[in-house]
């Protein structure tokens, strides 16, 4: 009886921890596939929340790279200056722009700036992310508790390679 009780239990966790991490995956589309992310919810909450609350008010379609530096990483995320689809388009102003709202506290952790991941793009304020973000195309430790880690690409992010 309890091998049973144990194996509905475990059969319980794993589906419990399937729907969380589900929750936590988001998918970025670009024009040759799409590449998932997986967001850490723990590590940087509000930076998290931001993202899929803009993500939800579908703020980030059509939004470009504005900042791409080969060998080091690729920037995203202007809402306001950087969306091709907006009126207030303006590709020499992207980068520049956030969204409407405040800005947010750092959220510093120990995990590196290795390939694949995901941090909030900001000022020289640590306290100055908003909106915009950026990937890692190879490890950056130069980086690590410099930006709020809020993601790491999960496979196909050689997409944003080619």
């Amino acid at each position: 009886m309890n091998r049973f009780l144990i194996k509905i239990l475990i059969f319980f966790l794993m589906t419990i921890n399937n729907i969380i991490a589900e929750e936590n995956i988001m998918i970025l589309k670009l024009k040759d596939g799409d590449v998932k992310i997986e967001l850490f919810e723990d590590t940087a909450p509000n930076h998290v929340k931001r993202i899929k609350q803009l993500a939800a008010e579908g703020k980030y379609n059509g939004v470009v790279f504005h900042r791409v530096i080969d060998g080091f990483m690729a920037q995203t995320g202007d809402v306001q200056f950087g969306n091709s689809s907006n009126d207030n388009f303006n590709l020499s102003r992207a980068g520049t722009g956030g969204s409407e709202l405040p800005d947010l506290k750092e959220e510093f952790s120990e995990l590196p700036h290795d390939r694949g991941t995901l941090s909030m793009a900001r000022s020289q304020d640590p306290n100055s992310a908003n909106s915009q973000f950026f990937i890692c195309f190879k490890p950056a430790p130069f980086l690590d508790r410099q930006y709020t880690y809020l993601a790491k690409l999960l496979r196909e992010w050689n997409l944003l390679t080619k």
